[in-house]
């Protein structure tokens, strides 16, 4: 069963979000938020899996929000999917920085609300990759040209073409297909570059590989 936390200062989102994960069998609603401060204190005290969070609210915002939890090593297996009415949000790459496993804009379908819950509660895939990917590339290209990170020494060079493959939004299967590995290779490659880079999930490793210079915007064609 996952366990969702709904955080939007206005009832009627929460309501609507609720009306569609209630009919799910897999996905439990164990709590509700109205702004960022009351959704970190729910996630402590209710352990969700995922946080469906908006990141304009009262008080604390959603990006101060998720920078709370992932700050707070009680809350590591808590992934937060920022919710926005726009797909090119300016605080959407903060928020990502900060923490969250991806993004959705409001008026998602609903059959892609429920795929986003279940990617986000694996923690094997981005939210949306091509819109997070074009997000990402969107802000890390107004950021001046980045010197080599040393953060990425610690990979090695299949480590590296793997990370790159991440940032394009590739899933652990079309990795593998890519670089003719075993789909298990791959995820292990995966789990071991976030270990190392200390990333909690998949979207701070596209992060890091934009902002370090390792890929660029567009440099991997769709």
């Amino acid at each position: 069963m996952i366990r969702v936390l709904l955080a939007d200062d206005q009832r009627l989102v929460r309501a609507g979000f609720r009306s569609i994960l209630a009919d799910e069998d897999d996905i439990e609603v164990v709590g509700e938020a109205a702004d960022g401060q009351a959704a970190v204190s729910a996630c402590r005290e209710l352990q969700p899996d995922v946080v469906l969070m908006d990141i304009r609210m009262p008080g604390m915002d959603g990006l101060e929000a998720s920078r709370a939890i992932a700050a707070d090593a009680r809350l590591a297996s808590v992934k937060v999917v920022i919710l926005t009415t726009f797909d090119l949000d300016d605080y959407v790459y903060g928020a990502l920085r900060a923490g969250a496993t991806g993004f959705l804009v409001k008026d998602t379908e609903p059959e892609e609300l429920l795929q986003a819950v279940r990617v986000a509660a694996r923690g094997d895939a981005l939210i949306s990759p091509s819109v997070t990917r074009r997000l990402i590339a969107e802000f890390a290209g107004r950021v001046k040209s980045p010197g080599a990170d040393p953060r990425l020494d610690v990979l090695t060079e299949r480590e590296r073409e793997v990370m790159q493959l991440v940032a394009a939004g590739l899933t652990n299967d079309e990795i593998a297909a890519r670089l003719v590995l075993a789909p298990s290779t791959a995820k292990t490659h995966v789990s071991r570059i976030m270990a190392k880079l200390g990333a909690r999930d998949r979207s701070q490793v596209v992060v890091l590989a934009y902002e370090s210079g390792l890929v660029s915007p567009g440099w991997l064609a769709d």
